[in-house]
């Protein structure tokens, strides 16, 4: 994050972190609020929270693999959530 200097790279990971987080939670409520079904919901809103997430990066002109956690690490994660989301809906269906 090239706009504050000041912030050490354990802060800026620590904030990903929890930005992480509080996404995972709302998306959690949003899925089970809704009337597609908890795993349906939560694998397109985990989708759609990767697409945003590399917006975002892109924006901000991140680097993936860089040395603190960022954007791509959080879009990597979300995708990852959803794949797993929908292979256990297929393990579930069969």
């Amino acid at each position: 994050m090239a706009q504050f200097p000041h912030i050490s790279n354990e802060i800026r990971s620590t904030h990903v972190m929890v930005r992480f987080g509080l996404r995972l939670a709302i998306l959690g409520v949003f899925a089970s609020l809704g009337n597609a079904g908890f795993a349906q919901g939560f694998a397109v809103l985990s989708l759609m929270s990767a697409t945003i997430c590399v917006a975002g990066a892109l924006l901000q002109r991140e680097t993936p693999l860089a040395t603190t956690l960022n954007h791509w690490d959080e879009a990597a994660a979300y995708g990852a959530l959803c794949a797993l989301t929908i292979s256990a809906g297929q393990l579930a269906i069969a």
